[in-house]
């Protein structure tokens, strides 16, 4: 009887050696039975099969083993006990199961792939979120969340991600949801510069204003849309033509591959005043016009918007004047002639003192709103 028993342990012994059953070990198996507990049996191919109980399934209770596995796969656990007191192999998949998310992890690492986590824990500093249990620290300026905003809010949200530092070591884990951001506007920009061309139409979005013109999104580029390319009128504002986030279309005028910078023009700009001013005005013309400018040596008269000409100061009045406005004033309206026109040059020269009867003889003009009694001569 002794021989039999000390037969019976040897063989079990030798058949532990030849499929690998030994205390510490990594094991292979077949999964026979998934229970409702969340237990796993195993068959090992050893007169004893192998149990995962549920709390050595996974470091997270969470984790349901029908979800990863089905009747029939394989698993390779850890042996922790050769008899787990009802004859079975006591074996542990936790370990196995972190180390594989872990090398899994990292290959995902090494392929730059973008991670999404659900948002653990939020303060100024940062976010801690997770991916198969591994913690990824996401730094507030890398995270897309302003610091002013209400931070809670963000818990239990999703968060896309990459990781830029990863030392397996000490698990540092960092994770950035700006270098996502950075590499769409990258390759949105460098798909940009490599199909525009000059005459191309785009539909932009005005995103700042300036007196001198517009900068216009273009989808991640942005163009300058002068205000010379707005309106004909001089000393134009652009800020009254054009309202921030308006959508408009332009055309591309000029590109500058090498500074990045791009020239727009405006197809809703009216046609050129100046292309049928022959046909509107004549010397000797009588006209209208608004005082617009003061210079030392004149002042500038609009005819209508984009159409200006110069009253000389000699052609101002008959008078001694130091300065124009010592006889006239921003904004006034008044008669004058005009007496030169260079088309090509675009000028235009004008008197008032040919006309100044019907203008200075107790005229009253208005001016911006504001009553001006002129005085006789």
């Amino acid at each position: 009887m002794g021989n039999d028993v000390n037969e019976s342990f040897e063989n079990l012994y030798n058949d532990s050696i030849k499929n690998n059953v030994t205390f510490g070990k990594n094991v292979t198996g077949k999964i026979i039975e998934i229970t409702s507990k969340g237990e796993i049996f195993v068959d090992l191919g050893y007169k004893a099969d192998g149990i995962i109980p549920k709390n050595e399934y996974s470091f997270n209770m969470d984790d349901n083993p029908n979800d990863e596995f089905k009747i029939g796969d394989t698993i390779t656990a850890e042996i922790l006990k050769m008899n787990d007191g009802t004859g079975n192999v006591l074996l542990s998949y936790k370990k196995i199961k972190i180390s594989q998310k872990y090398e899994e992890f990292e290959k995902r690492v090494s392929n730059n792939e973008i991670f999404s986590g659900e948002i653990k824990q939020i303060d100024k500093n940062g976010i801690v979120t997770y991916v198969d249990n591994v913690r990824i620290f996401i730094p507030l300026s890398l995270s897309g969340i302003k610091n002013t905003d209400s931070l809670n809010d963000y818990i239990g949200q999703k968060i896309d991600f990459k990781i830029i530092e990863y030392e397996p070591n000490s698990k540092k884990i960092i994770g950035s949801n700006k270098i996502i951001n950075d590499e769409k506007r990258l390759g949105i920009e460098t798909n940009f510069w490599n199909t525009v061309e000059i005459g191309k139409n785009y539909n932009g979005k005005v995103v700042k204003i300036n007196p001198y013109g517009a900068f216009v999104d273009l989808g991640g580029v942005q163009g300058l849309l002068h205000i010379s390319e707005i309106t004909w009128k001089k000393n134009a504002n652009a800020n009254d033509y054009l309202t921030d986030n308006q959508e408009i279309p332009v055309i591309i005028k000029d590109i500058d591959k090498e500074n990045k910078k791009i020239q727009l023009s405006y197809p809703l700009k009216q046609p050129n005043p100046w292309d049928n001013i022959s046909e509107k005005y004549n010397i000797n013309d009588v006209v209208k016009v608004t005082i617009k400018k003061f210079m030392p040596f004149g002042a500038f008269a609009e005819l209508e918007d984009g159409i200006e000409g110069l009253v000389h100061i000699s052609q101002i009045t008959d008078e001694r004047i130091a300065k124009p406005d010592d006889k006239l004033k921003l904004g006034q309206i008044v008669d004058a002639k005009i007496i030169g026109m260079n088309i090509e040059n675009k000028k235009i020269e004008l008197s008032i003192k040919e006309v100044q009867d019907n203008n200075w003889k107790n005229e009253i003009s208005q001016v911006d709103g504001i009553t001006y009694e002129t005085a006789e001569n």
